[in-house]
């Protein structure tokens, strides 16, 4: 088996480099309908998709949000920007965290940011994460080379045939132990948040 880790290495490394984020500017200043919202996280967040039939957001999605206490409900059957942001988020925590620990991670943030009475900024935030996001792609793009370097040093002696197989496989295997150590790392930290709901009930 021949694979081009090489060509598939810098492609990777441009891809990170590329990285963006949905601007709080974008966000349209009106609150937005469900298929309102729908439609820009697609056209926003198409270039993260996997594969071309896969869905941003859906209506059923969103709905799922709401009923697991994830999303604050909307206002009049509209969704607000701070709503959209929320979204966001749920976006990206969904591939590595559950339901419930991205509610538990989530509710001290909605539960202040959606009070009138609370000061705290959705859009300030969020733009305090990407500034703090942006600021890390280039040590990223370092470990994910150093990663791949260090499985070409693997399986030197296998057969020539499996050789670059067997270095691919290695390599996955090392960026698959990065993301489980940091996901245990992220549910430990999520263990010592109070539980949803549990500081609105001390009231």
């Amino acid at each position: 088996m021949t694979i081009d880790t090489k060509d598939m290495l810098k492609s990777i490394l441009s891809s990170i480099s590329r990285i963006e984020y949905v601007r709080p500017g974008d966000i349209p200043n009106i609150d937005l309908y469900m298929d309102q919202v729908t439609t820009f996280m697609e056209e926003q967040l198409h270039s993260t998709k996997r594969h071309n039939d896969d869905k941003i957001l859906t209506k059923t999605m969103i709905n799922n949000y709401a009923k697991n206490n994830l999303l604050p409900p909307p206002v009049k059957k509209k969704y607000s920007k701070e709503h959209v942001l929320v979204m966001i988020f749920i976006y990206y925590f969904k591939n590595i965290l559950s339901i419930k620990d991205i509610e538990t991670l989530l509710a001290p943030i909605t539960e202040k940011c959606f009070d009138a009475e609370e000061e705290l900024d959705m859009v300030s935030i969020y733009n305090e994460i990407c500034k703090l996001e942006k600021s890390r792609i280039a040590s990223l793009q370092k470990d994910v080379a150093r990663s791949y370097h260090s499985s070409t040093e693997c399986f030197n002696d296998a057969p020539k045939e499996d050789q670059d197989y067997l270095q691919l496989f290695a390599f996955i295997c090392s960026l698959s132990f990065d993301v489980y150590i940091k996901k245990l790392l992220i549910e430990k930290l999520i263990d010592q948040l109070p539980e949803p709901g549990r500081e609105k009930k001390k009231k």
